[in-house]
């Protein structure tokens, strides 16, 4: 199983009803354990616990508890000498209510209500033999994203199969990078109103989803038009709440694909996620799987680490800037000329996949920026800093159309980092029309 599918089999053993005899069993095999092995589990055959609980070698120690009694039970666990001696990588106690776990190997800790457990469901990849990253595993938002992207793409492409054809992959492309922009636009405040788009879709499109892409149609047209030709636009009167965006994003044309029922339930879902949660650091990279069949297979995996993208990023040049800034100190003068400096480097990636070199380079040199400015007593000041200085090259057309978004997200949440959220939401509509992403080939491409 990949951590996609992990991550969906969790979800849907919490949101069933609470078996205390059953749940060690099924949290196993959430996490891949072949029916054979709970067999073996369940006879008693390989179940090595003293404390009345179940015991796999090598992987976890877990006990169903009386009420109120997990943090005792957990620390049973912990010091029970067949946990040391099975090597058990967790131990994890839970009474239904509260849910308690932690890494016998690095002390790490999982404490949470039962039902928020799948939040931290990349705590415990390793039982499925999956090895990742710590960002992936305080960060399950993203790989769940994925997963219920996955699914709309292919239940899109099944029920429209001429958007899976050459001829129009960009536009189905297109139309997800749409999507993904509206489902955490209506998150943060940059749509007036909560959860706008996706309630609008509920709401506006019929059961059967036969016009559910006339609705969804029209949101784009509305996006794509400016508030002084509204009313010759004759836009339809729910759709008018939706802010002028365009920036290239909505442009062009407002064809949608068909949606089943199926697809329509996964859209809705999807909106219903806490697109706030988003990290386009980790997100980026996974969700380029989304539209390639061959990485589909391992969705969720594709992920290059902060710590080695600042391995390069680092000795580049952020070192050197951190050096200048410290040798700066107070003096206004030298500050200000280290942030012109900064608002002239151009930063180029001729592979960008979906964009993480250029989104952690953007967010360290904004870093860098805002304590100038907190520096210079100038903490309320615009960015110097153009995202057209963030350039890249992308053979593939889903990874271009996703770093260019992953950038324009970025811009806007080191926007309510360093300057607020009302600053934030007042900068970022309409959309740069300019794209600093170029789809094609490196090699034969000029870069200048």
């Amino acid at each position: 199983m990949n951590a996609v599918e992990i991550e969906e089999a969790i979800s849907l053993l919490a949101e069933q009803p609470f078996d205390a005899e059953a749940f060690p069993f099924s949290f196993l095999e959430a996490f891949g354990n072949k029916p054979a092995t709970i067999k073996r589990l369940k006879s008693g055959n390989t179940n090595k616990s003293d404390q009345g609980g179940v015991l796999q070698t090598n992987n976890i120690h877990i006990k169903v508890c009386p009420e109120g009694e997990v943090g005792r039970t957990l620390a049973a666990l912990k010091d029970s000498p067949a946990t040391t001696k099975a090597k058990a990588k967790f131990v994890l106690a839970t009474d239904g209510a509260d849910f308690q776990a932690e890494d016998m190997n690095t002390g790490e800790t999982v404490t949470c209500e039962y039902a928020n457990f799948p939040n931290h469901f990349g705590f415990f990849l390793s039982l499925a033999g999956i090895s990742t990253v710590q960002a992936i595993r305080e960060n399950a938002f993203d790989i769940k994203a994925t997963g219920r992207l996955n699914k709309l793409y292919v239940e899109l492409l099944k029920d429209n199969p001429d958007w899976g054809t050459s001829e129009r992959r960009h536009d189905m492309n297109h139309f997800m990078a749409r999507l993904i922009f509206c489902f955490f636009a209506e998150d943060t405040d940059i749509f007036n109103g909560e959860n706008l788009f996706t309630a609008t879709i509920d709401q506006m499109s019929a059961r059967d989803s036969s016009n559910t892409h006339e609705v969804i149609g029209e949101i784009f047209r509305a996006m794509n038009t400016e508030v002084g030709e509204r009313e010759s636009a004759k836009l339809a009167r729910w759709a008018d709440a939706f802010p002028y965006v365009n920036g290239g994003l909505f442009s062009g044309s407002t064809d949608t694909p068909k949606f089943s029922k199926i697809a329509r339930s996964y859209l809705v879902h999807i909106g219903n996620l806490d697109w706030t949660k988003i990290n386009p650091d980790i997100f980026g990279s996974m969700i380029q799987a989304v539209a390639d069949e061959e990485e589909r297979g391992a969705l969720g995996m594709h992920y290059t680490s902060v710590p080695n993208i600042l391995k390069v990023l680092n000795p580049l040049f952020l070192n050197d800037l951190r050096e200048k800034l410290e040798e700066a100190g107070e003096s206004p003068q030298k500050l200000l000329n280290l942030r012109k400096r900064i608002a002239k480097i151009r930063v180029f990636d001729p592979a960008c996949g979906s964009g993480n070199f250029l989104v952690i380079a953007y967010k360290e040199m904004r870093a860098i920026e805002a304590e100038i400015n907190k520096r210079r007593k100038e903490a309320d000041r615009l960015t110097e800093i153009p995202l057209t200085n963030f350039r890249g090259i992308e053979l593939r057309d889903f990874p271009a159309e996703i770093a260019r978004l992953a950038l324009i997200i970025a811009e806007y949440q080191s926007n309510v980092t360093h300057r607020g959220q009302r600053e934030a939401l007042a900068e970022l509509l309409p959309l740069n029309a300019m794209n600093w992403i170029t789809c094609g080939n490196a090699l034969r491409l000029d870069w200048v």
